[in-house]
């Protein structure tokens, strides 16, 4: 394949390595940006459970995403990141997602050591971390406020050690979903040019709005080019005809996978518990290594989270 010249420059500016005054950041190896294909790796499948923070949502003293803040009473034994981690351990998870809506709202860099030393010595990784952003307002100084905000991030998990953080479109805003993924590809574009310089990916969820089906999510993942982003694949989120054909489409394209305990098809009132074993076929079959989150909804995490992972387990070691 014919390969056109790139001066040095051009290649580095190409992958989002340029530091001040035009210079390569030192110490890094540049990735050529270009829009996403199906991963391919080598080797055999394999799948690492984690669990996320957000699954004990209802019980962390901080809670700074909105949504989780619906006038509920104040746990009666309010944990934080360190309770959650030790949890993990004892849990015998080697993983977690330290999703950061549970974080004190004052929370640096500190802090962010102090997470990544406590996780060590526990012999917990942190498998990944979470934004809660929208790229897809018609306010184009919102826009760049989102923007602002994934980068703080980035700049956080990569003190804490977390390779990989789970970013967001948005919905249509009242206007086409065309219209919206416009907007939202250049934001996604520059977030991930910036966290390829701390060599996080960044996993785009299908989560409702303009990637709430398989084809959507997909069209931005073609149109953004980096070598740091993929699908941050939840398992519950395609409430399609046929969730697990649409799991599918998206796995070969994943960077971190988010397991739910429930599946709800279009037009069904209620929710059916979720095939375990036909999702790690269908992870096998993509040949997808990495991480898989357990992200727990229902309301007894304590009693169920420990059943889950001792069956995520099972069914990754068969």
């Amino acid at each position: 394949m014919h390969t056109p010249n790139v001066s040095r420059r051009d290649f580095f500016l190409r992958s989002g390595l340029v530091g001040l005054g035009g210079l390569a950041l030192a110490g890094l190896t540049a990735v050529p940006a270009r829009a996403i294909e199906p991963f391919r790796r080598a080797g055999q499948p394999r799948l690492e459970p984690s669990l996320a923070a957000f699954s004990f949502r209802r019980f962390f003293k901080d809670v700074r995403n909105g949504s989780n803040k619906k006038k509920r009473p104040p746990p009666a034994d309010p944990i934080d990141m360190f309770r959650f981690i030790d949890y993990c351990a004892d849990q015998a998870c080697n993983a977690a997602e330290l999703t950061s809506y549970y974080f004190p709202p004052d929370a640096g860099v500190d802090y962010m050591l102090k997470i990544r030393r406590h996780a060590f010595l526990r012999g917990v990784e942190v498998s990944g971390s979470s934004v809660g952003n929208n790229f897809t307002t018609p306010d184009a100084g919102a826009v760049r406020r989102e923007i602002a905000t994934v980068k703080r991030w980035i700049d956080l998990c990569a003190v804490m050690g977390a390779p990989h953080i789970r970013v967001f479109a948005g919905d249509a805003a009242g206007g086409s979903e065309a219209d919206a993924r416009r907007r939202c590809i250049p934001a996604l574009e520059e977030c991930c040019a910036y966290a390829g310089t701390k060599g996080i990916f960044l996993g785009l969820e299908n989560h409702h709005g303009i990637v709430a089906e398989p084809e959507g999510l997909l069209a931005i993942l073609h149109a953004v080019k980096s070598p740091w982003l993929g699908a941050n694949l939840d398992t519950g989120n395609f409430q399609t005809d046929d969730p697990y054909r649409d799991l599918a489409k998206v796995a070969p394209y994943a960077v971190n996978v988010q397991f739910k305990v429930g599946i709800q098809r279009r037009g069904a009132a209620t929710e059916e518990e979720a095939d375990l074993g036909r999702i790690v076929r269908i992870l096998r079959e993509a040949g997808y290594q990495g991480y898989v989150v357990l992200e727990y909804q229902n309301a007894q995490p304590w009693v169920d989270v420990p059943r889950w992972l001792d069956r995520m387990k099972a069914a990754f070691a068969a």
